[in-house]
């Protein structure tokens, strides 16, 4: 069975990870307009950097939870695929296998001239860290106005998925939540969050279930269930 899981701020939440909609806009204090727009890079260059350096720091105090150690063993006996909105690691040290990250990833930095040129990036980012080409790097950030690279690779990975399953994710930032439109007619759905959002697409889905539970209950129950 293929399963596609697509994961939100609510699963990284459990780990200690702030997400920014639940503080009425503001991430760890800032709007995010001021540190994840083009905008907002272009204004300030250091708050930027500074911002993503305390994100950066943060990661390495904090530890996969129980529903990625779930999803994990999901793998022993299933092709999964993890589409997730979030930019952590957490997927990554829990050992899934099959990661997209739709919006970029922590733990990589890239040129501002040349975008394909990505590097692992484990430190404090700087003013005048440059790249190979001699441009300075930025945070490997899809950014509020960027394009999504991964996008269509997502979309592919849905088509052809015998279940999907939505964690931690109001499914109501796009065009992550337009996901889920492109699984065929038989595909199962479960959505797992304590105050999921279900649009009228969802709504007409005769196979949808939802799981009105935190992720590291809900993931783990239902990976159980499968797994039996």
């Amino acid at each position: 069975m293929k399963i596609v899981v697509l994961t939100g701020a609510g699963i990284s939440a459990e780990s200690g990870i702030s997400t920014f909609r639940d503080a009425d806009g503001l991430w760890e204090g800032h709007d995010v307009m001021e540190v994840a727009t083009p905008q907002g890079w272009a204004k300030n260059q250091d708050l930027v950097l500074q911002f993503y350096n305390d994100r950066r720091r943060q990661l390495k105090e904090v530890q996969p939870n129980a529903a990625h150690i779930a999803l994990r063993k999901l793998e022993d006996h299933h092709e999964v695929v993890i589409i997730t909105q979030n930019v952590d690691n957490l997927h990554e040290r829990a050992e899934s296998s099959n990661i997209i990250h739709l919006h970029g990833e922590l733990n990589k930095v890239r040129c501002t001239k040349y975008s394909d040129d990505v590097q692992l990036w484990s430190e404090d980012l700087h003013t005048g860290d440059l790249s190979k080409t001699g441009h300075q790097l930025r945070p490997h950030i899809v950014w509020f106005g960027e394009a999504v690279p991964m996008l269509d690779k997502a979309v592919n990975e849905m088509h052809d998925a015998d279940m999907a399953i939505i964690i931690g994710t109001s499914m109501q930032v796009y065009p992550a939540a337009s996901l889920i439109d492109f699984v065929n007619d038989q595909c199962k759905i479960v959505y797992i969050d304590p105050k999921p959002h279900i649009s009228y697409e969802l709504q007409q889905r005769k196979n949808l279930k939802v799981l009105q539970e935190k992720a590291g209950i809900g993931v783990v129950d239902l990976v159980n269930s499968i797994l039996e």
